[in-house]
């Protein structure tokens, strides 16, 4: 298939490239500076320059994957960079969902990302897809993101919209930032420890992204995230035990509230999410615990 992928330049987007291209797939990727990719630039991977009128590149497609969105966590959060953080997905989403409005040869399905912020901070209480969305600056956001998408239905097309957890890898996202500590031995949980973190592999998530792609009946909205949640003490343990490295010295919640403001409340909401309906699909997790999980990543 020609799969068009917004965010491809970012961390998930990047691994999720790469999976396409060994499943055999052509991938175009759309973005502000295709010429700093030049070195990549090939028949199955172009990197292409994103505009307003997205049709006729729609129309070249079978797939969209919309990834695009600011970084949530890089700088407080002013009222301009909140702003920041909604239009840059709102504004992309709008234009691919416009773009296969207009277009005469539609895609067959379009995966556009959310997040489990959509449930706020919910405690114990597991969380499945039908649960109420929560409250908060990034519920806001994920209502409006998956908002945003759900017209491509209208026009025929099959809409899956992922919830996505932490994304786990060793060379990007919140775990590369979060590993500085323990390499100076000063590691631990962020806040109290207790609260839940839905987090996934990234082998997981672009294997999850190739079976919607391959399997018609996988729609609409999805948790993305290990069958086995865990709470931010057994997260800093696993990663303490993956490094040979302590992991007893927590970040109290008052020190990322001065560093980070508003966004700290996020960081430390909890989120006990389950991938029900990815599983009641058919999907099987190559990472469904955390320890392995951390072994091959950091070992």
């Amino acid at each position: 298939m020609v799969i068009l992928i917004t965010g491809g330049t970012g961390f998930v987007g990047t691994y999720l490239t790469d999976y396409l291209l060994s499943k055999g797939h052509k991938v175009r990727i759309l973005t502000r500076n295709p010429a700093r990719y030049e070195a990549l630039q090939s028949e199955d991977r172009l990197y292409i320059r994103i505009r307003e009128d997205l049709k006729p590149e729609i129309e070249r497609c079978d797939v969209v994957i919309n990834l695009a969105g600011e970084n949530l966590f890089d700088q407080r959060w002013t009222s301009s960079v909140k702003k920041k953080i909604m239009q840059s997905r709102i504004g992309i989403t709008g234009s691919l969902v416009k773009g296969i409005h207009k277009a005469k040869k539609k895609p067959v399905l379009m995966i556009s990302a959310s997040g489990a912020d959509y449930y706020g901070d919910q405690g114990d209480e597991v969380i499945a897809e039908d649960s109420a969305p929560g409250k908060g600056f990034l519920t806001e956001v994920c209502l409006a993101w998956e908002s945003a998408a759900k017209p491509v239905v209208e026009d025929g097309v099959r809409l899956a919209i992922p919830r996505l957890g932490v994304v786990l890898e060793k060379d990007g996202g919140a775990l590369e930032k979060m590993l500085t500590p323990f390499k100076f031995f000063t590691g631990g949980p962020l806040g109290d420890g207790r609260q839940y973190l839905p987090w996934v592999h990234m082998r997981d998530v672009v294997r999850a992204a190739g079976f919607v792609i391959d399997n018609q009946h996988a729609e609409g909205v999805f948790n993305l995230c290990a069958p086995e949640p865990v709470t931010m003490s057994r997260f800093a343990s696993a990663v303490g035990s993956a490094l040979g490295r302590p992991s007893w010295i927590p970040v109290p919640a008052f020190a990322l509230n001065l560093v980070l403001g508003e966004a700290s409340k996020a960081i430390l909401a909890s989120h006990k999410m389950i991938p029900g309906r990815l599983q009641e699909w058919g999907f099987e997790f190559e990472f469904p615990v955390i320890e392995p999980a951390f072994k091959d990543i950091l070992q």
